[in-house]
């Protein structure tokens, strides 16, 4: 888990706030992904690897927040 403290804090929330929400409008990519798959739409490769790639930035900065509440 060395590499998540190498990667600085600043860099994991702006990964997040902008590969994760991109495209903005008319709604954030990973909402309209997270729909698609409560809703059982989610089927074509390309929409799973959009999902993972918009909620890889979210999954990265959480494993930065509960490793630096663990280390506390």
């Amino acid at each position: 888990m060395n590499f998540l403290d190498q990667i600085p804090w600043n860099l994991a929330i702006i990964a997040a706030l902008t590969l994760g929400l991109a495209p903005f409008f008319p709604e954030p990519h990973i909402w309209e992904k997270l729909k698609m798959l409560i809703a059982g739409e989610l089927a074509k490769p390309i929409d799973i690897f959009d999902l993972v790639l918009h909620a890889a930035p979210w999954l990265l900065l959480l494993l930065k927040v509960l490793r630096e509440i663990v280390l506390k």
